[in-house]
């Protein structure tokens, strides 16, 4: 059997918070030092030549958090983004986001908007984080845009490209990270065939080691899509 080749590699990095709690130390700690694994996996991942890498780092539900929170996430998510813009353009990485971008406060928005502008024309890595996003608000969403339109019929290509990113192919693998067996509204158009992988290690133990046990999984699954 021939080994499975990933494109599109999407992560629900979850676990931030009880990671922080088992050390006593503040949720705000937790998500910080989750975003330093999101830094190093997204370089694993470009040292791996995968094309898309997408992250799961805020969803739509998560603005019913504290407000605190909520507010250091914003920032975190600005600082980041600061920080990082040169290491895209160096490595070649092209920044996009899923979500509702219009839900975002203005600075982070800025922020956002600046990067995608600043990597438009990278040709490496795609990296998209799904931002106030929700899988269930995407179909709702392409459903009322084709209302809007002259479609009389509508079939799965259609659909598709009235989703937030329809050039965004379709994930080969979710991995989810902190134990739990759930897609959480998470890309659920998309993840038809996906396959799953469920870490036990919260977010901020994800390392290079876990994504190549990971990937060499993926390899080896039998990947039928319905067929024999």
């Amino acid at each position: 059997m021939s080994k499975n080749s990933i494109n599109h590699l999407a992560i629900i990095m979850d676990g931030n918070g009880r990671w922080a709690k088992q050390k006593n130390r503040s949720r705000a700690f937790g998500h910080q030092c989750g975003a330093q694994t999101a830094k190093k996996i997204i370089n694993d991942c470009v040292q791996k030549e995968i094309s898309h890498l997408t992250l799961y780092t805020f969803s739509k539900e998560n603005w019913s958090r504290p407000k605190e929170e909520v507010d250091t996430l914003m920032v975190l998510l600005s600082t980041m983004l600061k920080k990082e813009t040169e290491n895209m353009l160096r490595n070649n990485i092209r920044f996009n986001i899923v979500g509702k971008k219009e839900d975002l406060p203005e600075k982070t928005r800025g922020w956002v908007l600046s990067t995608i502008e600043k990597t438009k024309n990278n040709t490496g890595l795609v990296l998209t984080l799904a931002l106030s996003y929700g899988g269930r608000q995407e179909i709702i969403d392409a459903f009322n845009s084709l209302i809007k339109s002259d479609v009389k019929i509508i079939n799965e290509e259609i659909l598709k490209n009235h989703l937030y990113c329809p050039e965004l192919p379709d994930p080969d693998m979710i991995i989810r990270t902190g134990g739990e067996y759930r897609l959480s509204n998470f890309l659920l158009w998309q993840s038809a065939y996906a396959e799953i992988y469920i870490c036990d290690k919260n977010w901020p133990d994800f390392d290079e080691k876990e994504l190549e046990k990971a990937l060499k999984e993926y390899e080896n699954r039998n990947r039928t899509f319905g067929k024999v």
